[in-house]
């Protein structure tokens, strides 16, 4: 009965949570959006708490700059009346993110690497496009739902058989690499499509998005892990996709320059 019960359990939470992204793709949800806020907001607080900003006015108004023409574009829902809050942390890492709730933070070291303020907007385009289609949500939704199902296979399989507990971890192994892996790099891709339209739609040159990832490369070279093996996807992937894109990108650039949309922001380097 306890076996049945916990698959019931799990099946029925995967029917009743399916949601689509902003691309059209089918997603799993488990948990609540004001959850999901609540969670990215206590996040950022503690982070602002830990780890040391910049307190440069400069710098913290050009990335303000950006993330204000493109956080101008959004749809209605996503757009805050006090806007989003930006940060800028004191690390030298290339990196940035975005959490539910309207936070983004970004690291000293991603405004040394973006070399102009489009390519600052296609890396706030692509955090921003990971909290618009709720990846945290579904990435945390499908670890859930891994950790239920073997949580299920170990009562099916019980203790003690020796091959059998082995098989289980294998198991584990097979839903990390064969499932949350793709799904992170799935994210990654989508982030990238949706980041590099809403930085065209903002009046930023989505051409500046291959350009960023040119550089991330040549950072990175010789670190990478491989790609089956990586939550991202590999750098030549990511400019081939942006490539592919690039056409609908530009439509959307053309357009938004000639409605007027010409973000003046003046690059600032800590």
């Amino acid at each position: 009965m306890l076996r049945r019960l916990l698959v019931t359990v799990i099946v029925a939470a995967v029917v009743v949570a399916c949601a689509t992204s902003p691309t059209g793709r089918r997603q799993l949800q488990l948990f609540p959006p004001g959850q999901m806020q609540a969670m990215g907001a206590a996040a950022f607080a503690e982070m602002k708490e830990e780890q040391p900003v910049v307190r440069n006015r400069e710098v913290t108004g050009y990335v303000r700059c950006v993330t204000d023409a493109v956080t101008e574009v959004l749809p209605a829902r996503y757009r805050l009346d006090e806007g989003w809050e930006v940060e800028v942390f004191d690390d030298d890492r290339a990196n940035a993110f975005a959490l539910p709730g309207g936070k983004i933070g970004v690291h000293a070291g991603m405004l040394e690497l973006a070399e102009t303020p489009d390519q600052l907007a296609a890396v706030i385009g692509h955090e921003i496009a990971h909290v618009m289609a709720d990846h945290s949500n579904e990435r945390m939704s499908q670890q859930f739902a891994v950790g239920s199902g073997l949580a299920v296979a170990g009562v099916i399989a019980g203790s003690g058989d020796g091959d059998r507990q082995q098989a289980l971890a294998l198991l584990g192994l097979g839903a990390q690499v064969g499932v949350l892996l793709p799904f992170s790099r799935l994210h990654e891709s989508e982030a990238d499509e949706i980041g590099l339209e809403l930085m065209a739609r903002a009046g930023f040159d989505p051409r500046e998005a291959v350009a960023l990832w040119r550089n991330m490369s040549e950072e990175a070279e010789g670190r990478a892990p491989p790609e089956f093996l990586s939550t991202h996807p590999s750098h030549g992937t990511r400019i081939e996709d942006l490539q592919a894109r690039m056409p609908r990108a530009l439509d959307l650039y053309r357009s938004a320059r000639a409605e007027g949309r010409e973000p003046r922001c003046v690059r600032v380097v800590p």
